[in-house]
């Protein structure tokens, strides 16, 4: 498929170079294994990696100030985003938007591994349990 979403010419560079920036430790224990500010990378997002092996577990409840967006990489998810309940698997993406106090549960069976981006340079959360 091609596709041509705009016209390259209209965009110009803004100066930044490329920048890398590790993610992880993949020999870490525990649900959170890393996450990157936006800073790092010179970027308005944030991401975090987060995943743990036990049905019915899975972060407390808790708010930002900014959207985040969940990618389920691996396994199943129970999110309770405000006063919505919304199930998730493998391949699907969940928006908690701003302002909304939300948490999720890993459903089972297995591992759950989630992709989480925050739409902000800065990690910055409110823990409400």
């Amino acid at each position: 498929m091609t596709r041509r979403d705009f016209d390259p010419a209209t965009v110009t560079p803004d100066g930044r170079p490329p920048a890398k920036a590790k993610l992880f430790d993949g020999t870490r224990d525990g649900p959170y294994r890393g996450s990157i500010n936006g800073e790092a990378l010179a970027t308005q997002i944030t991401v975090l990696t987060y995943g743990n092996d036990e049905p019915g577990s899975g972060p407390v409840l808790h708010v930002h100030p900014y959207d985040e967006v969940f990618v389920i990489q691996q396994g199943r998810a129970r999110f309770f985003v405000g006063d919505q309940t919304i199930d998730a698997e493998a391949g699907e993406t969940v928006l908690g938007p701003a302002g909304l106090p939300h948490r999720f549960v890993n459903l089972g069976p297995g591992r759950l591994q989630t992709l989480d981006i925050h739409l902000s340079p800065r990690w910055i959360q409110t823990n409400l349990e």
